[in-house]
């Protein structure tokens, strides 16, 4: 997937210029910035939600001139804060993934009913399928987003902050079921992240963005440095190696 020099602007205001990302197939990006930096704004135009100038490329097909429905089968978007609908079932919310495969009148076929259900058995919700979304736990209704965009199968996954609002062991099981999944299917995943700690530890590479625009980007290494990450976060921090060599984040009191 290549990204060029997207520009958008809301409500007359530029949030994004000029920002490009290069991610090869089956890698894992993580986009970090500040608050208000740009990050899902960056997911939303790469979906065509929000009007942007700039080219997207995924398989080196352009994003821009597809139909939504088309886009859908190269890009999986899962939004930080979905509509969940409390009365849906976990099985109905995940079928609705297959909408792109599905025509405008038509209902969902045998494949599109087995596709999901693989989806819900890989994610260790087949025993809530049955369940209404209402009565879900944090954990469990973020891998049900998780698995609605699985089953668009999609060769690319964009995840806005998919570890917002978890403790650490679910934030823990969702990227190590991401990292799973990836490795498993070649998934190209970009994710935005606040958490540069584990954004470091499940990372191939990395994009920051600050005030809408490119700072650095590269191995996870050459951007969790205390240098950038001072600068840009206004955060005293200490980065050290870790298992693998992946860095560690530490924040350091003044």
């Amino acid at each position: 997937m290549v990204v060029r020099d997207l520009d958008v602007s809301l409500d007359g205001r530029p949030v994004l210029s000029g920002v490009g990302l290069s991610v090869r197939g089956g890698e894992w990006l993580a986009v970090i910035g500040p608050n208000g930096a740009g990050k899902s704004t960056l997911l939303r135009a790469m979906m065509g939600m929000v009007e942007s100038r700039g080219e997207v490329l995924v398989d080196g097909v352009p994003a821009r001139g597809l139909r939504p429905r088309q886009r859908a089968r190269l890009m999986a978007y899962a939004p930080q804060d979905p509509l969940l609908p409390p009365a849906l079932t976990v099985f109905e919310y995940a079928m609705l993934g297959r909408t792109p495969y599905i025509s405008y009148f038509g209902r969902e076929s045998r494949r599109d009913r087995e596709v999901t259900g693989s989806v819900l058995d890989r994610l260790a919700l087949s025993p809530l399928a049955g369940r209404p979304l209402g009565h879900l736990s944090g954990g469990e209704r973020q891998r049900v987003v998780l698995a609605r965009a699985l089953a668009q199968q999609a060769p690319v996954l964009l995840l806005d902050e998919p570890t917002s609002a978890l403790d650490l062991g679910h934030q823990q099981q969702v990227l190590e079921l991401v990292d799973g999944l990836r490795l498993a299917d070649g998934l190209t995943v970009v994710t935005t992240i606040h958490d540069l700690g584990l954004a470091g530890q499940y990372a191939d590479a990395m994009l920051l963005i600050a005030g809408g625009r490119h700072v650095a980007s590269g191995p996870v290494g050459d951007v969790l440095t205390e240098p950038l990450l001072a600068a840009h976060f206004g955060a005293r921090v200490h980065v050290r190696p870790g298992p693998g060599g992946r860095p560690l984040v530490n924040l350091v009191r003044p």
